[in-house]
């Protein structure tokens, strides 16, 4: 079942009122969602795009049926085209909830879970040409070690490029199990809480999806899209993503196009962590396009 993360620190910060126009950049199970359209009002409009099919589909039986809520399907690096055909010009908000769903993490045909049995897939967006399995038999040696390292930080990156290399002249990997016992089989299960798999699964999901690209692109629509005194809120999950996120709202706020409204990131207290799990390591930060401000909300 899906949890929405950080619902309140959103409204907080996000500050939707009625009559607004917001982006929901990851529709996912729509938790963030509904709690914006009790905000906004049947006088407000909700646009919300997701790039996985499902969670469009999903949506449209769930929210679909209110005439104020406009669903796409459409990775959010597209936000000023979906816009646009929409007659949509300016925002009062967007938000971004990064990363990976609980959806996809239980759904063992996905691929996206070492701890489910499935295909080597990894796609969001089932349309992708490229599916974890393509790079993970198909890359040099060279190219996988780089996603290795810059996607998923793996301190072994050339190590374990050279023995998935070698064992992939005998036999491909096609499952999730496979690979995440031959990565077990080179590097030991270790002592720590976090699976000797994880990094690498962490950075082939990078890079099947374009999760970085597709992060700077979005932010650069949003901030492009969003009204005067309208707010961006986005919500990260690892530090790669994060650090994109810092370093471009700081950029912002120096040249005095956005204002920061986080100074410090906010993270989900002992109450959710407890509840939600996953809401550990969510971090989410907020900036607010400069001119005319709006009332503050908090």
């Amino acid at each position: 079942m899906h949890t929405p993360v950080l619902t309140e620190e959103v409204l907080t910060y996000l500050n939707p009122k009625p009559g607004d126009v917001i982006a929901d950049g990851t529709l996912g199970g729509c938790g963030h969602a509904k709690a914006i359209l009790e905000r906004i009002g049947p006088s407000g409009v909700l646009i919300g795009l997701d790039q996985d099919a499902e969670a469009v589909e999903r949506a449209e039986k769930d929210i679909g049926d209110r005439p104020n809520v406009r669903i796409v399907k459409s990775n959010f690096r597209y936000l000023e085209q979906v816009l646009s055909q929409h007659r949509i010009s300016r925002v009062n908000g967007v938000l971004f909830d990064l990363g990976i769903s609980s959806d996809h993490l239980e759904t063992a045909d996905r691929g996206f879970s070492f701890m489910k049995d499935g295909p080597l897939d990894m796609r969001m967006d089932r349309e992708l040409s490229q599916s974890a399995y393509d790079l993970v038999n198909g890359l040099t040696q060279t190219d996988l070690a780089d996603i290795f390292w810059h996607y998923g930080e793996e301190r072994k990156a050339r190590y374990l490029a050279a023995k998935i290399v070698s064992r992939r002249k005998q036999k491909l990997f096609c499952t999730t199990s496979d690979l995440a016992e031959f990565i077990v089989s080179c590097v030991g299960r270790g002592q720590g809480k976090i699976h000797p798999a994880t990094r690498v699964f962490q950075a082939l999901r990078i890079g099947v999806n374009q999760e970085l690209e597709s992060l700077e692109e979005g932010l650069g629509a949003a901030v492009k899209l969003l009204a005067a005194g309208g707010r961006l809120v986005v919500i990260s999950f690892h530090s790669l993503e994060d650090r994109i996120v810092k370093q471009r709202m700081r950029k912002w706020a120096d040249t005095e196009t956005m204002i920061l409204v986080t100074k410090k990131v906010v993270v989900a207290g002992p109450n959710e962590v407890s509840v939600n799990p996953r809401s550990r390591s969510a971090k989410l930060r907020a900036a607010e396009k400069g001119g005319v401000n709006r009332e503050e909300g908090f």
